[in-house]
């Protein structure tokens, strides 16, 4: 391969640079710089109000931001190009099609304002309708579609323009649980098939963890963390990516040490350590926060004394509540530094007679301690 080759392909398909934008005296962006790799499934992810909807509209040219740097669109300038000029286009929760055309109308209504014959129109309607798994409902009334099927048929119209970056904005949102976990796979057979970059702006840990090459994580109009599903999973950055990011046991100390990518935190009469994931460290004695995930927590009837300097952090505890979830259970464990939780996926690894609870430190993250509400 050349080298001119290997850069074109390793150029960002799309960035934005320097975005700002406010809406009165609420700033939903704050100077936010993204880059979205070619052929790349990125997630935007976000509470309600943390600026991932801002930011894809601005992508889309549906907003102009108040300040932004640059945006360009497979080396394109966009910055001051109109929505219908960008080689992108946009899913939306709320389907909108058109209730008075058929299927294949509405798939080919973008190829209809662009010119194209009736006949490649119908050409490549049906070949859009093969993609999403909808073959031979071209002449379907939208009317007579489920909500799953109608979401394909936004798909359809969507990629049937071949654009070279598709945004999708909660498009999975008004569909219920077991379609929606469905669809996620869908979405992602299908950007695997297409091959095109696909950025999806989502509040759901479960889609991002599921879909994503990357993801970035947004608070407040500002990225907190970005980098593969692993990362933001066992190596949040701080306390509020652990917590957003469905990290069930959350313990504040005061840092003993970092050395070697590994930190000693003391929280209370108990040493605990786990690997570093903060970025740079605090010094010693600032407060940071121990983040155990409830299914690496393990029961035992041993003492807590047992097995110390082994790589392993232990505590003795007493059984609380235990919460039946189906597939697993619960178990709400009273400790000297507070109440964790343990997930038992195989009921037979569950103890009766319970003495202690442990956790290897290499499954378990030390960050800083960022409350959620100060950004």
């Amino acid at each position: 391969m050349s080298d001119v080759t290997s850069g074109a392909r390793e150029a960002p398909i799309l960035e934005v640079i320097d975005a700002t934008h406010r809406f009165g005296e609420v700033v939903a962006l704050d100077n936010v710089t993204l880059r979205a790799r070619r052929g790349e499934f990125l997630t935007l992810l976000g509470e309600s109000g943390s600026g991932k909807t801002t930011l894809l509209r601005i992508m889309a040219g549906l907003e102009r931001p108040t300040q932004v740097g640059r945006i360009s669109i497979d080396g394109e300038d966009v910055t001051h190009i109109p929505a219908n000029k960008r080689n992108c286009t946009t899913v939306f929760q709320h389907y909108a099609l058109f209730p008075h055309m058929s299927v294949g109308q509405n798939i080919e209504y973008g190829l209809r304002l662009r010119g194209q014959s009736k006949g490649e129109r119908r050409k490549n309607a049906e070949r859009a309708l093969d993609l999403t798994r909808l073959t031979g409902l071209y002449d379907r009334r939208v009317h007579q579609l489920s909500g799953g099927q109608r979401q394909r048929v936004a798909l359809a119209r969507a990629i049937v323009t071949e654009p070279a970056i598709l945004l999708l904005d909660e498009p999975l949102g008004a569909l219920d649980e077991k379609l929606r976990v469905d669809m996620q796979v869908e979405l992602k057979d299908l950007h695997e098939r297409l091959g095109i970059t696909f950025i999806y702006v989502t509040h759901s840990q479960e889609e991002a963890l599921t879909m994503s090459d990357r993801i970035i994580l947004m608070q407040h109009g500002e990225i907190v963390q970005e980098g593969p599903p692993t990362d933001l999973f066992d190596r949040p950055l701080n306390q509020f990516v652990a917590d957003f990011m469905g990290v069930e046991n959350l313990l504040e100390g005061a840092l003993e040490s970092v050395s070697d990518g590994r930190a000693k935190v003391r929280i209370g009469a108990h040493m605990l350590a786990g690997i570093w994931s903060g970025g740079a460290a605090p010094p010693a004695g600032s407060r940071v926060c121990v983040a155990v995930r409830a299914e690496r927590v393990r029961l035992s009837n041993t003492g807590a004394h047992e097995g110390q300097g082994d790589g392993i952090n232990r505590l003795p505890c007493r059984s609380g509540a235990t919460i039946y979830k189906g597939k697993y259970v619960d178990r709400i464990l009273d400790t000297d530094i507070g109440v964790l939780k343990a997930r038992i996926w195989d009921r037979d690894a569950d103890i009766s007679d319970l003495a202690s609870l442990w956790w290897r430190e290499d499954e378990c993250a030390v960050t800083q301690m960022v409350a959620a509400e100060d950004g």
